[in-house]
């Protein structure tokens, strides 16, 4: 099972491509979509890293992904500045099992 990065910032995208993980650089929501559609192709892509950012500006399109698919796990990470309020692992859980940590 492979991951794959999809970031709105380059220091992000370079960290885990040097780490193995391939990816790409995005910025409007038009290019997130046609990004998460490109990887959705690939059956060995387990695991979706998208930046904070992008997975807010892509809300709904990514929610409605989610709600569809077991697989891939979409996961939200902080970019270089940090994480936002609540991380996307916490709220995943949190919508998804009901379980606060």
């Amino acid at each position: 099972m492979k991951m794959y990065v999809i970031s709105d910032n380059n220091d992000t995208f370079t960290g885990l491509k040097l780490a193995g993980v391939d990816g790409v650089v995005v910025h409007t929501e038009e290019e997130v979509i046609a990004a998460v559609e490109r990887v959705l192709t690939d059956p060995s892509v387990g695991i979706i890293l998208i930046t904070e950012k992008l997975r807010t500006l892509a809300d709904s399109y990514i929610s409605g992904k989610m709600s569809k698919l077991r697989e891939p796990l979409f996961l939200a990470i902080p970019d270089r500045h940090g994480a936002s309020s609540q991380s996307g692992m916490s709220e995943f859980i949190r919508t998804s099992i009901g379980l606060k940590l």
